[in-house]
């Protein structure tokens, strides 16, 4: 019976050893992100064989094609709320283009087969369907990770808060902004308002005063921080940019190596966040605030758009597993 429950969640067993070792060794990589979808699944798998319920896996395979379409509705409604409330952009356009990107991934090979379209276009499509199952894997095993490590218990004794920018509504923080900088003087209060905030952004073409500026003020004129507790770092225009010049001052002040800090940034954001800080050697856990539910697709797909931009070799691995097969068939007819 051991043995037989053994086999049974072995792959299970495996993918969790790989996570909590991981987890345990750096939290803020990707990676664990695919560990922890794994060893779900496989768990879930495991416990339908023990319990003698595989309808609960047929349940599962049912429920992807059911999923796919509410998704794909849930989508298109989202991009016409977000349009409505925020105006039309590329951004605010992007659950569209992923639901679109889903019914290509879901439709472009069954249709082009019974269109009996030529083998080229073929191919072509079994390669949209490979790159679109891996990015359904890994949009999904970072929605996850993201809610998890969101939850993380968090340390109480931080050096620095570093609140990130988030635009201006003329001299004044946007609301995404404001609940960034609200976030963050809860946890500066928290600790007993030991750590120094450094507030983060520099000042964008259209904007008459940098970010930091408006955030200094905002803490000052709200919140009554005082004046000696908040440090301006005010030239960056991204989240590394963030980070990276953060980094330098803290290095100035207290030494490479030597504090630990917390990243205050939107929940959606947090995790990309901290993965940047890992990249650049900094110690610091990413602590989230609270985005408006209709905004936080949008905000999410783009998230995750950029994470993968950091991990693209997967993507070309399954293109040289696509190309190899396929130019060998189609140069044999």
């Amino acid at each position: 019976m051991f043995l037989e429950l053994l086999l049974i969640y072995s792959p299970a067993l495996l993918f969790g050893f790989l996570f909590f070792r991981n987890y345990r060794k750096e939290p803020r990589q990707f990676r664990n992100a695919l560990y922890l979808l794994m060893l779900c699944l496989f768990l879930f798998y495991g416990l339908s064989i023990q319990f003698q319920m595989p309808w609960l896996v047929i349940v599962g395979l049912a429920f992807i094609p059911f999923g796919t379409a509410a998704l794909v509705v849930f989508l298109l409604a989202n991009t016409f709320v977000v349009v409505r409330r925020e105006g039309f952009s590329l951004s605010h356009i992007l659950p569209a283009l992923f639901a679109l990107f889903i019914v290509a991934v879901c439709v472009a090979l069954p249709l082009f087969v019974m269109l009996q379209a030529p083998p080229f276009v073929l191919a072509l499509s079994g390669l949209v369907v490979l790159e679109g199952s891996y990015v359904a894997f890994t949009f999904l095993a970072l929605l996850l990770y993201s809610w998890l490590y969101r939850r993380l218990p968090k340390r109480s004794d931080y050096d620095y808060i570093v609140v990130h920018g988030a635009g201006l509504s003329g001299t004044q923080p946007t609301p995404l902004l404001a609940g960034r900088l609200d976030k963050g003087v809860e946890v500066w209060e928290a600790i007993g308002r030991r750590a120094l905030i450094i507030v983060s952004g520099g000042r964008g073409a259209d904007e008459q005063v940098s970010e930091a500026a408006a955030m200094r003020t905002y803490l000052i004129e709200k919140y009554g921080v005082p004046a000696n507790a908040i440090i301006e770092e005010d030239r960056s225009a991204t989240t590394m940019e963030n980070l990276r010049n953060s980094k330098a001052l803290m290095d100035v002040r207290s030494g490479a190596g030597t504090y630990r800090a917390a990243v205050v940034t939107s929940d959606y954001h947090v995790f990309r966040t901290a993965e940047y800080a890992h990249k650049i050697g900094l110690a610091a856990d990413g602590v989230g605030s609270k985005t408006a539910r209709y905004f936080w697709p949008t905000a999410f797909i783009r998230e995750y758009i950029a994470v993968s931009s950091e991990h693209r070799w997967p993507f070309v691995v399954l293109f040289a597993l696509w190309l190899v097969p396929t130019a060998l068939i189609l140069f044999a007819r």
